[in-house]
C-alpha cells in the first residue's frame, strides 16, 4: 500500500470524529507496513494512535488527522453539486484524508533517511481523531502526550502553497439543556414551564452581551432541540449548542463563565432546570518563527508539481464553479509579493508556485486543536495547494477534488517539505534549541487545558 491507496481508501469511508475506525486502521496498517510500532487507543480515544520508529534524540513528531464532515457527501470529480447518497451524509470537505496520508508519508520518508544513514533519532506519527469536533489533540495534550517530543510538524490541505503563521482562537464548545414542565398551551398554560422559552431568552441575553465583548471574541449557537413540533404543547425540554471563542485560554474561560451565567438567568426566569454539557475545548495556536523560517527555507528549494493539460482543464472547471472575486478579496497582507499571487489567481486554475509569507502574531478567526500541541512542544505547519483556486474548506468542491491527481501531487509535496525540514533539524541541533527557547518564552504563562479532567472523548456526540 502506498500513500495514494491511503488517500483513496479514507476518502471512500468518510467518518466523523472519534468514529474513524476504518480510516485510522488504514493509517495504522500503512505505518506498520513501514516498520513502525503502533500503540492504538491512546488518551482514551479508540481511534487515536501513535506510531514510533527509532530511538534517541531528537524526537520529531508528525500529526495526522482523518475525520470527515457531515453534510459533505459529494460525487468525485464533479464540479456540480451532486451527493453520492444523501446530502446529509459524510464527506471529506476539509481534506483530512489527504492530511493523514501526507503526515504518514512524511514520517516514513524521514524514517527512511535515518535508517539508510544509520542515524539515531526517534520518529513519532500521532493519529489525532476528532479535529473537526472533539479536539483529539487536546485530549492527547491533557494526558501527557507530546511532552517528551522535541519538535512537532504538520500541514493542512489548502488552495495555497505556503508556510502557516499566526495564531488561532481558543474555543469552548458546550450544550446548554433546559428542563421545564409540559402542559396544554391553551387549556392550562399556567401549569407549563417552557424549556424553549429558556433557550430563546438565553440567546437574547447572549446577543445583548455581544456589545460588551472584545472585538476578537466570537460566540455562535445552534438550537439543536426545540422540544417538539406541536405549538399547543409547552416544551418540556430544549437544547442549544454554543461555540465560545477568544484569543487565549484564560480569556475564553472568562467569556464562557459569562455565557454560563446567562444560561442560569434564563433558567431562573422560566423556572426551568438547566444543565451544562461540555463538548470540546481547544487552545489558541502558539507560533514558532524559528521553525517557520526553516520550513520557508526548505519549501523554497523543493521542486513544485507540474500539471498536464488535462489536469489544468480539470482544475479550471472547479475554479469556474466558484465566484473567484470572493477568493481574490481575501486579506493577503501576510504575502510578501501580493501582486504576484493576485496575478496567479487570475491566470492559473491552481497555485503553482511557493508563496513567500511573513511570520505574524495576529490571531486568525478560526480554531484548531493543533493549538494544544503547540502549547506542549514547538510546533509549525505548512499548506499545499491540493485544490483549485476558489472554493475553500467545508465545500463540496473540496470533496469532489479529493481523489484527483493534483491533490495527490500536493500530498507528496507536503510530505517532502516536512521530511526535509525534519532532516535539516536533525542535522542542526542548534536550531531545535533555538526553537525551544522561543517556545519557552511564548508559553511562560503556562498551559491551561480547557478540557475538564472528568471529560471523556467517548461521551462526545
Amino acid at each position: 500500500m502506498d500513500y495514494k491507496d491511503v488517500i483513496e481508501k479514507i476518502w471512500s469511508t468518510p467518518e466523523l470524529g472519534f468514529e474513524e475506525f476504518e480510516s485510522s486502521k488504514v493509517l495504522i496498517d500503512y505505518m506498520n507496513e513501514n516498520e513502525f510500532k503502533t500503540t492504538v487507543g491512546i488518551a482514551g480515544m479508540k481511534t487515536a494512535f501513535v506510531s514510533e520508529y527509532g530511538s534517541g534524540k531528537p524526537i520529531i513528531s508528525f500529526l495526522a488527522e482523518y475525520d470527515a464532515l457531515s453534510g459533505m457527501n459529494q460525487e468525485a470529480d464533479n464540479e456540480v453539486y451532486k451527493p453520492i447518497t444523501k446530502a446529509e451524509d459524510n464527506g471529506h470537505g476539509c481534506g483530512h484524508h489527504l492530511l493523514g496520508a501526507g503526515a504518514c508519508l512524511a514520517a516514513i520518508l524521514y524514517k527512511d533517511y535515518l535508517k539508510n544513514n544509520n542515524l539515531s533519532g526517534t520518529v513519532k506519527m500521532y493519529g489525532c481523531p476528532g479535529e473537526e469536533s472533539g479536539s483529539g489533540k487536546a485530549f492527547l495534550a491533557r494526558d501527557g502526550y507530546f511532552k517528551n517530543d522535541d519538535i512537532a510538524l504538520t500541514w493542512h490541505p489548502s488552495n495555497l502553497n505556503k508556510v502557516s503563521s499566526g495564531s488561532s482562537l481558543s474555543c469552548i464548545q458546550v450544550y446548554f439543556r433546559f428542563y421545564g414542565v409540559s402542559s396544554h398551551a391553551a387549556g392550562a398554560p399556567h401549569l407549563g414551564r417552557s424549556a424553549l422559552d429558556a433557550v430563546e431568552l438565553m440567546n437574547v441575553g447572549v446577543n445583548y452581551m455581544r456589545e460588551h465583548m472584545e472585538s476578537t471574541d466570537r460566540v455562535h449557537y445552534a438550537i439543536t432541540n426545540t422540544g417538539g413540533e406541536s405549538p399547543n404543547v409547552v416544551q418540556a425540554f430544549a437544547e442549544v449548542r454554543y461555540f465560545i471563542r477568544s484569543t487565549d485560554n484564560y480569556k475564553v474561560q472568562k467569556l464562557y463563565e459569562r455565557v454560563c451565567n446567562i444560561a442560569k438567568g434564563a433558567a431562573l426566569m422560566t423556572e426551568c432546570r438547566q444543565e451544562t454539557i461540555f463538548f470540546e475545548g481547544l487552545s489558541n495556536l502558539v507560533p514558532n518563527f524559528k521553525l517557520e523560517g526553516v520550513l520557508d527555507e526548505v519549501f523554497k528549494n523543493i521542486k513544485m508539481p507540474k500539471y498536464s493539460t488535462n489536469e489544468l482543464s480539470y482544475l479550471q472547471k472547479f475554479k469556474d464553479s466558484y465566484d473567484i472575486k470572493s477568493f481574490i478579496n481575501q486579506n493577503f497582507d501576510y504575502v510578501v509579493d501580493k501582486d504576484k499571487l493576485l496575478n496567479n489567481i487570475e491566470e492559473s486554475p491552481i497555485n503553482d508556485y511557493y508563496i513567500e509569507c511573513k511570520s505574524y502574531e495576529k490571531s486568525d478567526m478560526g480554531s484548531t486543536d493543533v493549538g494544544d500541541t503547540s502549547w506542549i512542544v514547538p510546533t509549525a505547519q505548512i499548506n499545499t495547494a491540493c485544490f483549485s483556486y476558489g472554493a475553500g474548506g467545508h465545500t463540496y468542491q473540496w470533496v469532489a477534488q479529493g481523489k484527483s491527481d493534483p491533490a495527490k501531487k500536493a500530498v507528496k509535496l507536503a510530505a517532502e517539505v516536512l521530511c526535509n525540514t525534519a532532516i535539516k533539524l536533525h542535522s542542526n541541533p542548534k536550531i531545535i534549541e533555538e526553537a525551544k527557547e522561543e517556545f519557552n518564552e511564548r508559553t511562560k504563562s503556562g498551559y491551561l487545558c480547557l478540557i475538564p479532567l472528568n471529560a471523556k472523548p467517548e461521551n462526545i456526540k
